[in-house]
């Protein structure tokens, strides 16, 4: 442990009391939670961001899609709305968030994608809505007590375990690792894509999964470089000079490790999680990429920032300019597959209220 991360560690002392009173609260029924009678998935995680929710919740999609009728649920941070709305064609990140805007414009004839920052209004409000949804799936809830999920599932970084972290502001845990017991399922997120049977025993060691708890492990499958909707699509060679990335997303290192085997030359700039980019960051970017003397160069940033970038109103500050982004989709190793979709698919079969398959 650094000396500052010992220094803070009282701090984390106090912020993990405050904590534990309020799960103490919730245990002995003194605020309630609320189980409702369809099926709802919880997706979240201990730490603040960036063990993989909005890929995870898109392989959930993929999973029950063609089968069930489904709606996501989200708080949409960073939005500058309030209350429960339904995403249309009208709808932009300031209005529902960047996560929810992503799967809305992936899976917008397939799906319905709502937010509120009320999770039990607004799973009431979709099941009120609509007397033929199947499934809700909830995005980072894991710490909204108020609605007790059907299954729930645990993200956790594989480079940053939360039995290996630390409670705010000391680590990056907004939650006590005792908590972990509540998950039915536990996903060690962003692995190597070759994982060998001591790492996971290893894993299983530090994390000590209950009983009733299962665990799987999954890694980052990187798509095609997909140009950035409204700019121009440029002749790219197989092996890139130089690539500016920039980004605001919690934990980017795997990313700018992809993309360091693409170029010779990666330079990086990046924001907080969840950045609403002003003119002066875009101007950033573009002069970073206009004073990189090479020609075999372009601009990547996430998914997640391209649905932040394609309604601002700055976005002409990098017109001209070759930008892209990178889709990415979760994958699980081996066996990890199947037994994960049998397991969902079960609990949905179980507990459904309506089906779209007989």
């Amino acid at each position: 442990m650094g000396f500052w991360k010992f220094l803070l560690l009282p701090f984390a002392f106090l912020y993990g009391l405050i904590v534990r009173i309020r799960h103490w609260l919730f245990n002995v029924n003194i605020l309630k939670s609320e189980l409702f009678e369809l099926p709802v998935i919880g997706v979240g995680n201990l730490s603040l961001g960036g063990t993989g929710k909005t890929p995870m919740v898109e392989y959930l999609i993929r999973l029950l899609v063609d089968e069930y009728k489904l709606a996501v649920l989200s708080r949409g941070y960073g939005r500058n709305t309030n209350g429960f709305l339904t995403a249309n064609q009208y709808s932009g990140h300031k209005d529902i968030g960047d996560e929810p805007m992503q799967y809305h414009n992936k899976f917008k004839n397939d799906i319905k994608v709502t937010v509120s920052e009320n999770r039990r209004i607004g799973i009431k409000n979709l099941m009120q809505d609509d007397e033929n949804l199947d499934i809700i799936l909830l995005d980072d809830c894991f710490q909204h007590r108020y609605v007790l999920p059907g299954i729930s599932i645990l993200l956790t970084d594989f480079h940053n375990l939360y039995m290996e972290d630390y409670l705010l502001p000391a680590g990056t845990l907004r939650d006590v690792v005792s908590e972990a017991k509540r998950a039915d399922i536990i996903i060690v997120t962003k692995t190597y894509k070759v994982l060998s049977p001591i790492t996971r025993r290893r894993i299983k060691g530090i994390l000590k999964p209950e009983e009733h708890q299962s665990l799987y492990f999954s890694y980052i499958d990187y798509g095609e470089l997909t140009v950035v909707p409204g700019f121009k699509e440029v002749k790219i060679k197989k092996k890139i000079s130089t690539i500016v990335l920039f980004c605001g997303i919690a934990n980017s290192y795997p990313f700018q490790e992809y993309l360091r085997d693409l170029c010779n030359d990666l330079l990086v700039i990046d924001f907080p999680d969840h950045h609403t980019y002003r003119k002066k960051d875009l101007q950033l970017v573009a002069q970073t990429y206009n004073d990189t003397f090479t020609q075999n160069k372009i601009i990547i940033t996430t998914e997640k920032d391209a649905m932040r970038l394609v309604k601002s109103e700055y976005i002409r500050e990098l017109d001209s300019l070759p930008l892209y982004y990178i889709p990415i989709k979760v994958k699980l190793h081996g066996l990890d597959q199947s037994n994960f979709s049998n397991q969902i698919k079960k609990y949905v079969r179980e507990n459904k209220r309506n089906s779209r398959v007989h």
